[in-house]
């Protein structure tokens, strides 16, 4: 993904390609997600589970709460692109709404592609609760539209409900800041205004959590921390991001959600990281780097391609937990070579098909 402009005197030779810092976080971030995938789905993680129970419960249960590095680096990223300064500053919103649904739809439509097919060679050689029923055109159109959350319809992989959340949240971060160059607010009091809203309501009620309000605490949260971490915000910046912590603070002592002390702390991990540098220059390995570019591929894959692989361990392979163990390894390699083929054969090409320059 090409990140938009952005230099400051902070930052020793800034890439305006790259940001190894955050790199690393979606690198972790998706590795954690595979292996949540690999020790809640198949029957190969209930012979794990005899080997290394606690392990294997707490990649089952916890390691989900990955979802929010990507959550609060979405925002992070989104606020970049749409408005560096705190001014939307495109315009063109719906546009730039639209660029962001193909460039990650038209890859999702292929990944569902290759994810009915792998269902189905899994449904070959295993009968596993795990295993998706066979697809209705109307769920591909559901998945291709975004809205199958929102209908109540069947999930066709696992994860596929983030997508249409990312696109919610951006479409709620960019109507936020036009509002605000609309009638003159200050778009980043808007937005801090949702957060809030998000941290002490809705994000407390999971009847919400099919809708971008939800998870805007999170999101808002990466948002407000790359505005106030910019070399530009003034000295009351690091007052502003205190009161910020404090009352993400408030709203946990209200009712404590792990899931958005981790956003906090990924918040305030980027903003020092944009404030001293290190967003450009750490940390400095090509396998974290890579991880990251090819981490939605790997999103989008890791369930099908584990699946298969199950599949075959369960037909083929010795039911004992050793061997089924090492099918959990052979399965994870799997997930990773097949997102980065992906990242590379699919993925960048039709990015480009909604990769159109934006109106500023």
């Amino acid at each position: 993904m090409k990140h938009a402009d952005g230099s400051f005197a902070l930052h020793p030779k800034p890439s305006p390609e790259r940001m190894p810092f955050i790199d690393a976080l979606k690198a972790v971030g998706s590795q954690l997600i595979v292996l949540h995938h690999l020790a809640f789905y198949g029957p190969m993680s209930d012979w794990t589970h005899q080997l290394a129970p606690g392990l294997v419960g707490w990649f089952s249960q916890n390691a989900r709460m990955a979802v929010q590095i990507f959550l609060v680096v979405a925002g992070f990223l989104a606020a970049r692109s749409l408005a560096p300064g705190g001014r939307l500053r495109t315009e063109r919103p719906l546009a730039m709404l639209w660029q962001r649904f193909a460039r990650v739809s038209l890859p999702l439509m292929a990944a569902l592609l290759l994810a009915m097919v792998c269902t189905e060679i899994a449904r070959y050689w295993m009968t596993h609760d795990s295993l998706p029923a066979p697809p209705t055109l109307w769920q591909f159109v559901a998945h291709a539209l975004l809205i199958h959350s929102l209908l109540g319809v069947d999930s066709l992989s696992a994860g596929v409900w983030y997508v249409a959340i990312d696109v919610q949240l951006f479409a709620l971060l960019l109507g936020l800041l036009w509002l605000g160059r609309r009638f003159g607010f200050a778009a980043p009091m808007l937005v801090a205004a949702v957060v809030l809203a998000s941290l002490f309501h809705f994000n407390r009620d999971s009847g919400w959590d099919n809708w971008a309000v939800y998870f805007f605490g999170a999101y808002g949260l990466g948002a407000l921390a790359y505005w106030l971490s910019r070399a530009d915000a003034g000295r009351s910046a690091s007052a502003w991001l205190a009161g910020m912590a404090l009352l993400t603070a408030l709203s946990l002592a209200l009712d404590w959600r792990t899931r958005i002390a981790l956003a906090l702390g990924v918040a305030l991990a980027l903003a020092w990281a944009h404030r001293s540098g290190w967003l450009f220059t750490w940390p400095r390995s090509r396998l974290l780097s890579y991880l990251g570019r090819i981490s939605y591929g790997v999103f989008l894959l890791n369930f099908p391609v584990a699946l298969v692989v199950n599949a075959w361990f369960t037909r083929y392979a010795s039911p004992d937990a050793w061997v089924q163990t090492l099918g959990v390894g052979v399965a994870w390699l799997a997930c990773n070579l097949a997102g980065a083929a992906f990242h590379h054969g699919v993925e960048q090409r039709l990015g480009r098909l909604g990769r159109a320059a934006p109106a500023r």
